[in-house]
């Protein structure tokens, strides 16, 4: 069971007047009073997020010069090439970029690695057979930055170079011709700093519109590629809040009524009617794994097709296939968390709980990723997934919050081939033979930087007893904080003492539980689901007094609209709570909060 911090807003409490001009009830108001939300432009500003809200592309650094250079590269004549990424990032952005320019009649090419032949980034062998198609302009999205000896090939073949990326750009930079990324460069001056790759993509390309509309007479409706941007954004994690949580809103509606065949194509494989509203959460655990099963299984030209199709019938094949590629990825990924859970569970009963380093010769390098995330959600420790890789060894970290997982690779570099990434995400290699001296390092490291191994916490937005759980305004009032994610999280509710009635597992899923729960206070019965919480919440549980931290949903469910709860954690009726008050300008986030912590991000080494 985690730690429960209450969130505290700052003194005085708001006044119901304010509730009253805005239109929301007092319980709204006090979830973004808890929040740090109490004037009432903030308020409205976080509650509105219109398109009307977004920077003027030519507002942002660098994006000018970058517009102007491909324009003019492009009215020359000069051949253009994409180089994309095999992520859903990657893929929308690449997507996104020949979209416009195929509307003003240029139908440029473009390139996305193989993840398993070529990896992540740009690379030497790529750029000499595009000097070889005479390719004179490289664009590249979501990567590009640290490609220092790629670049430095291409200048060299004569190919300028527009770098267009949203990673950490390092010391030294590459020779590209022109940058356009939001990390360079005085972050006070930067309008979003936290965007994702298709968002850097979304702004340098409505720049671009804008002038080869001057020219051609017509401009492209940039709203049209919000779906590209909402998705690219929620799979890579990035921060909701400021210009990403616009751009996301917005696309979420584009993807409730998509206009690609491909984008319908794809809710239909996921189980989800054509025009069914798409929530944040839903792009995240339904659609994205999708798209991202094209590079982490076959090639993510499968997925690009699929976001540019304008065939239905054609959608559904290609659809189909990357479901077919996420099932096969599924499969794959439990077999290969079975394996590591056991390594874990001795190595911390050899060890102790520190990091984690391990390893298994036949694990997919398009899998550990994914699986470096769920042995940190079940252990809570900072966690390396290693495997072979032709002739040195690949691995996949993920880290817990407040733990800086670059920073203690940078202490540990004598076994590393290279490495690379940030906080929350890094890529190694390593030779064979200096596995374990690299594991004992790792997990002296973890044991010094860590003052409290596995310390969860859950933030609370106030205390709500099931009657105010079952009220539509309310329900109604939290969808208007969507989407939720880093930086904006969904609100967590502590219950009333509440009585367990009823315990059962789902048919499709038995590692999951719904309870039947009476609220001890105001004597309402609700429904609450614990998905993966089976072994936690065993069948002792009914006739317990317990509380429950949960999150709360308006859903359909047998053609009536009703709360939907769903359990974070439980514990006893008397368990102590640790009240916080909120400091710093952004509320709306988790102290212990990171971004780009997902499992589609692909750490540069």
């Amino acid at each position: 069971m985690a730690f429960w911090y209450m969130r505290q807003g700052p003194e005085p409490e708001p006044s119901r007047e304010l509730a009253e001009k805005l239109h929301i009830s007092p319980f709204l108001q006090d979830v973004l009073w808890r929040r740090n939300l109490v004037q009432d432009k903030d308020i409205n500003a976080y509650l509105d997020a219109r398109l009307s809200g977004l920077i003027n592309p030519e507002q942002w650094p660098q994006i000018p010069e970058a517009a102007d250079f491909i324009v003019q590269s492009l009215l020359a004549g000069k051949k253009l090439v994409v180089w994309g990424d095999y992520d859903v990032d990657g893929t929308t952005s690449t997507a996104l970029v020949l979209d416009i320019l195929q509307f003003h009649g240029f139908n440029a090419l473009w390139h996305i690695p193989d993840r398993h032949r070529e990896g992540y980034g740009i690379n030497v062998n790529g750029i000499e057979k595009l000097a070889e198609i005479g390719c004179q302009l490289l664009l590249s999205v979501d990567s590009g930055i640290a490609d220092v000896k790629a670049i430095t090939r291409a200048r060299e073949l004569g190919i300028d170079v527009v770098v267009s990326d949203h990673h950490l750009p390092p010391d030294p930079l590459p020779p590209a011709t022109i940058f356009f990324n939001p990390r360079m460069g005085d972050p006070e001056k930067v309008p979003c700093p936290h965007l994702a790759g298709v968002g850097v993509a979304f702004f340098l390309m409505a720049a671009v519109n804008q002038r080869l509309g001057a020219i051609t007479g017509r401009l492209y409706k940039m709203d049209q590629v919000l779906d590209l941007v909402a998705l690219g954004t929620l799979a890579d994690v990035m921060r909701l809040t400021g210009q990403n949580r616009i751009l996301v809103r917005g696309g979420l509606a584009r993807l409730t009524h998509p206009l690609r065949p491909g984008i319908a194509a794809l809710k239909a494989v996921s189980g989800m009617h054509t025009n069914a509203p798409v929530s944040a959460s839903q792009v995240s655990f339904k659609l994205a794994p999708r798209i991202n099963a094209a590079g982490r299984m076959r090639h993510a030209r499968l997925a690009l097709q699929l976001l540019r199709s304008r065939n239905f019938n054609q959608s559904m094949e290609l659809a189909q296939a990357l479901d077919e590629l996420n099932t096969t990825r599924r499969d794959t990924e439990q077999i290969i968390l079975e394996e590591a859970r056991s390594q874990a569970v001795e190595h911390i009963r050899t060890s102790g709980k520190c990091g984690l380093v391990l390893y298994g010769k036949q694990w997919h390098p398009g899998i550990i990723g994914i699986v470096a995330t769920r042995i940190i959600e079940e252990f809570h420790v900072p966690c390396i997934i290693i495997c072979d890789d032709k002739d040195t060894l690949k691995g996949s970290g993920r880290s817990i919050p407040g733990f800086d997982l670059y920073a203690c690779l940078s202490e540990i570099p004598d076994h590393l081939l290279a490495f690379g990434g940030h906080r929350q995400a890094a890529g190694v290699r390593i030779m064979p033979g200096y596995l374990e001296a690299f594991r004992k390092d790792f997990q002296e490291a973890t044991r010094k930087r860590l003052e409290t191994p596995g310390e969860q916490i859950i933030w609370l937005d106030g205390v709500l007893g099931f009657r105010d759980a079952g009220s539509d305004l309310h329900l109604r009032e939290l969808a208007l904080m969507e989407p939720f994610g880093p930086g904006n999280t969904e609100p967590v509710f502590l219950s009333n003492p509440v009585q367990v009635l009823a315990r059962n597992t789902f048919r499709s899923r038995h590692d999951s539980v719904e309870l039947k729960l009476r609220d001890t206070v105001d004597e309402h019965v609700l429904q609450a689901k614990g998905w993966g919480m089976a072994d936690k919440i065993d069948k002792d549980i009914v006739g317990q007094t317990i509380r429950i931290a949960y999150t709360l949903r308006r859903e359909n469910r047998y053609g009536f609209m009703g709360p939907e709860l769903t359990i974070k954690d439980f514990g006893p009726a008397d368990k102590e709570l640790v009240y916080q008050s909120a400091t710093g300008p952004a509320p709306t986030e988790d102290p212990a909060e990171e971004e780009g912590s997902g499992d589609d991000e692909e750490a540069p080494i």
